[in-house]
């Protein structure tokens, strides 16, 4: 079935939206050549959409000792944990075009635990997965197991917070029923 709502709760017309959003809607449009569902969505609420999209940003865009694909690849472990479609397909497409290897990005999607993965991106994938267990509460072991694997506190962090900004992602888009934009489903399959 498919809806022509990137929510369960609506979106509004492009026409009505604020100058902003309008202006982000055109800046994807241009640059991967459609509007996420994620932009509809919170759209309907201006104010989310901008707060939303700012902690987006400073998360997986900021400069720091995260590569954009190791941050692509903790959404992709997240969302596969918490069963979120449309996170996990809209981020694996990044997770393979940024990390350009599709065939590690299927694997982080399907179960990062069996994925041919480097020692420091298991031990970023484990920490990721503690966070995003229910009444997580970092061990002062478990930062010494990250110190170990080379990241370094900022490191720690941003691991930590991504995956709780995605817990919460995975979340919302359970609750708006959010799916998917067929075109995230091709992008970066070329192997």
């Amino acid at each position: 079935m498919t809806r022509s709502s990137a929510s369960r709760f609506g979106e509004p017309a492009e026409a009505e939206l604020p100058p902003d959003i309008r202006d982000i809607y055109e800046a994807n449009r241009a640059k991967v050549g459609f509007v996420p569902n994620v932009f509809r969505a919170y759209a309907r609420r201006p104010e989310h959409f901008r707060a939303f999209m700012a902690y987006h940003d400073v998360l997986m865009k900021s400069p720091g000792g995260l590569s954009r694909a190791e941050r692509e690849a903790i959404v992709v472990a997240v969302s596969a944990e918490n069963r979120c479609q449309y996170c996990m397909t809209a981020h694996g497409a990044a997770l393979r075009i940024l990390g350009k290897d599709p065939i590690l990005a299927e694997q982080i999607a399907n179960n990062w635990r069996t994925a041919d993965l480097s020692p420091r991106w298991r031990a970023m994938l484990e920490f990721a997965s503690r966070v995003n267990e229910p009444g997580f509460a970092a061990t002062d072991a478990e930062i010494g197991t990250m110190h170990d694997a080379g990241f370094t506190d900022d490191e720690v962090w941003d691991v930590a917070a991504i995956a709780a900004f995605f817990g919460f992602s995975n979340r919302m888009a359970g609750l708006m029923d959010m799916r998917p934009n067929a075109e995230f489903y091709a992008m970066g399959r070329q192997i």
